[in-house]
């Protein structure tokens, strides 16, 4: 039975993490992604892509390391981002946590967005922490723990989302129908600590903000 967590580093910028990171049982890179992950003191496992973009030293401490090198061609039909969680379905995630992606090219922003409501993990938790955002792929149902005031929009994807149904919220839904090209589902509100989301058919890209950075304890 699938129970694995996968974090996969993207390239891009990594910036503020919008929540600490899961405990893993697979680090995968996507080519820079390597130097995101050595950055912050965390031990890949696979390093995936055709290495355009990490590090010389970043590379070369790879290979010394004896890690597992997924190597691709320039030429593909697929970024590196998304054959790195096609690696992690191969090696049974239950869950795929995608860290950093942010900053740079907006067609990469994009296609990174897009990329996590693919049919190909339908059956996966996918996350991604980009930036100072959340960001979860809903097909079902989920449950969001954040604070008052905490900022969150709904994006259906590709096709109507329906049967859409918040609570905790502001502005709250009641099996209704949010559209692909619509964008009534920006921007509501967290009333309390938690706020629930759930849909009948589509899906749903769920992007947490917070509202401010949580007081330094004393």
């Amino acid at each position: 039975m699938d129970t694995k967590t996968v974090l996969v580093f993207a390239g891009g910028e990594l910036a503020k993490l919008a929540a600490p990171l899961a405990e893993a049982d697979l680090v995968i890179a996507a080519d820079s992604g390597f130097d995101h992950a050595t950055a912050l003191g965390i031990k890949v496992d696979l390093l995936v892509g055709d290495f355009d973009s990490v590090s010389a030293a970043g590379l070369a401490a790879a290979r010394e390391s004896g890690i597992t090198i997924e190597e691709h061609p320039a030429d593909k039909d697929a970024t590196d981002l998304e054959l790195s969680l096609a690696a992690a379905v191969r090696h049974g995630a239950a869950r795929i946590v995608v860290v950093g992606g942010g900053g740079g090219r907006l067609d990469h922003l994009l296609a990174n967005a897009m990329l996590l409501a693919s049919p190909g993990w339908a059956d996966i938790d996918v996350e991604w922490l980009v930036d100072s955002a959340h960001v979860l792929a809903v097909r079902t149902n989920a449950t969001i723990h954040g604070a008052r005031g905490d900022i969150l929009t709904l994006l259906a994807v590709g096709e109507p989302a329906d049967g859409v149904t918040t609570k905790g919220l502001a502005y709250e839904l009641s099996d209704d129908v949010l559209l692909a090209s619509s964008t009534r589902g920006v921007s509501n509100l967290f009333t309390g600590d938690t706020a629930t989301v759930s849909l009948r058919n589509g899906v749903l890209l769920v992007v947490h903000q917070r509202s401010a950075d949580p007081a330094p304890s004393e």
